[in-house]
């Protein structure tokens, strides 16, 4: 849908008020003309947001206000409590990663609301520009079929996420096989800022292999990987006929040519470009992959995840668009990653079978 087409933002009501509610706010005040938050639930009023209206039952909210959707910004535990109420009132829900704690508790979300249709998940890592336009490259037969993805970049279900949709496989069995290992590693900036002492400490890398049967996941992720700077980053994909790692492409064309690209990111403001200062677009061979579709608002590419996974939930749930990640998926990521953590304590091999949301 381009800018002429749209008439109204997408309008959203938030469940909780701690920090990912105001990440979803900062994400409307952002992009005021395509997304709006229309309230807040919340059973402490005194947390709420200036400009944003708050109410103390998602009832209360309701009888004022009719969002397209309620996006669940509350702790693990009552994440499925949050489920279960909006789908109780018939109001289509964004639930955060994961859905349920523990797999016990994704089984009785599934049976209590899985049937419903109205439950998507907020995982938004495939909508993130550059692994878009991986996925993108693999979709298009850059590398052949995709049969092994590596991910040392992020943690547990979003890690598979990412192996998941990079190689198509669906809820397909998996045997997991995982090792933890401790070492001393520096570690000198996190979630609260940077920390002054910048003494090695023990940190824990989990390493984890995916067998889909035939195609297969590595996870690798250490502890505080998302923040810690002096931690690479990797995203690779092989294929039939090629492989993708990060942004360099090789692929044989004909017998005895092997041919490499890259990903290019069209970046603004940079040097004497005037034009704003975020990603325009990330191209490959000079065919565009990905275009920011949220150009203007200066947001970083993490957010631009967040921002087009609450936009496409908004479609979504107006009868315009497709489910940008329907619960079974996100029931399905995290089964594997609790997999993960379990083959880790134990040192065996865990198998995740087909499930009731398969």
């Amino acid at each position: 849908m381009n800018d002429c087409e749209r008439v109204a933002p997408t309008t959203f009501a938030v469940v909780g008020s701690g920090k990912r509610c105001r990440f979803f706010l900062r994400m409307a005040a952002a992009a005021p003309d395509r997304l709006r938050a229309t309230g807040i639930v919340s059973r402490n009023p005194d947390r709420a947001e200036p400009g944003v209206p708050a109410f103390r039952t998602l009832d209360e909210l309701l009888a004022r206000e009719r969002p397209d959707f309620v996006a669940a910004a509350v702790p693990w535990p009552q994440m499925p409590d949050v489920a279960r109420a909006a789908v109780a009132l018939g109001v289509p829900v964004l639930v955060e990663t994961p859905p349920a704690p523990d797999l016990d508790g994704l089984r009785a979300l599934w049976s209590d609301v899985g049937g419903s249709g109205l439950v998507q998940v907020a995982e938004q890592y495939l909508l993130m520009p550059g692994h878009a336009a991986r996925l993108a490259a693999v979709r298009a037969g850059s590398i052949g079929d995709p049969t092994a993805v590596h991910v040392c970049s992020t943690h547990l279900y979003h890690a598979v996420s990412l192996v998941r949709g990079l190689l198509d496989v669906d809820t397909d069995d998996v045997v997991v096989s995982a090792r933890a290992f401790t070492a001393p590693l520096v570690d000198p900036l996190g979630f609260d800022g940077w920390r002054p002492d910048a003494t090695p400490e023990p940190r824990t890398r989990t390493i984890a292999t995916l067998d889909f049967g035939g195609r297969h996941g590595l996870y690798d992720f250490t502890e505080n990987q998302w923040w810690n700077p002096l931690l690479a980053r990797t995203i690779a994909v092989r294929g039939t006929t090629g492989e993708l790692v990060d942004d360099r492409l090789v692929r044989l064309v004909e017998p005895e040519t092997p041919v490499e690209s890259h990903l290019v990111y069209r970046r603004l403001g940079i040097d004497l470009n005037l034009e704003g200062n975020e990603l325009d677009h990330v191209s490959l061979d000079g065919r565009v992959l990905y275009r920011n579709p949220f150009r203007g608002t200066r947001l970083s590419e993490d957010d631009i995840g967040v921002a087009a996974i609450l936009e496409a939930t908004g479609t979504w749930a107006r009868g315009e668009g497709p489910p940008p990640y329907p619960l079974a998926q996100g029931c399905q990521d995290h089964a594997i990653s609790l997999a993960i953590g379990e083959s880790a304590r134990t040192g065996q091999d865990v198998r995740v079978s087909k499930e009731v949301w398969a």
